[in-house]
């Protein structure tokens, strides 16, 4: 694979966790730098680490998962998003404690937006090439591009003020009929 059509890739993938972050930024109350190095690192591993199991699974996994995969993706991308709309209904009080950036929303929200890199992954392997490098590009440019993903959202955030919960919620809902739609 050369190296433009790995940066091309690298940054088609991480195009959901841009989104994806810049949403969850937008809806903190208080950015620190926590949050910025949880959602992108996690974000990248997860990003980076998806080819790697879809090259190790090569084509035994890949027909199961790519019936399933999109529908796992918009699953967890609508539930989050659903939920951070239903949440931005209480006040500042009430939520408190809520926090997209740990525990298993952290997971959720990982597993959804790199669940398209297996595929990736299985085409690398399938294609006899390395996945070493690919992922270690792919996990970077995640990294990268979530932290510019988590700046505009907080600015986002700034100016929408309460309501930018519900639009980020909407948005992650969107991105899920998006998936499904793409795969029809």
């Amino acid at each position: 694979m050369d190296l433009l059509t790995l940066f091309g890739t690298a940054l088609a993938l991480a195009m959901d966790a841009f989104a994806v972050a810049a949403v969850v930024a937008s809806g903190l109350e208080k950015l620190t730098f926590r949050h910025t190095f949880r959602l992108s690192w996690h974000f990248g591993l997860f990003q980076a680490a998806m080819p790697i199991i879809g090259w190790l699974g090569g084509s035994a996994v890949s027909s199961f998962m790519a019936a399933f995969a999109h529908w796992i993706a918009a699953g967890l991308l609508g539930f989050i998003g659903l939920r951070m709309i239903w949440e931005s209904r209480e006040t500042r009080e009430q939520k408190k404690g809520y926090d997209p950036t740990r525990g298993w929303s952290l997971v959720g929200l990982s597993v959804a937006t790199s669940i398209d890199a297996l595929a990736v992954g299985i085409s690398l392997g399938l294609m006899g090439l390395s996945i070493w490098v690919p992922a270690g590009v792919i996990g970077a440019v995640t990294i990268v591009i979530t932290c510019v993903g988590i700046s505009i959202g907080r600015t986002a955030g700034t100016l929408l003020g309460p309501w930018a919960e519900r639009v980020g919620g909407a948005v992650l809902v969107v991105i899920g009929i998006r998936i499904i739609l793409q795969q029809m």
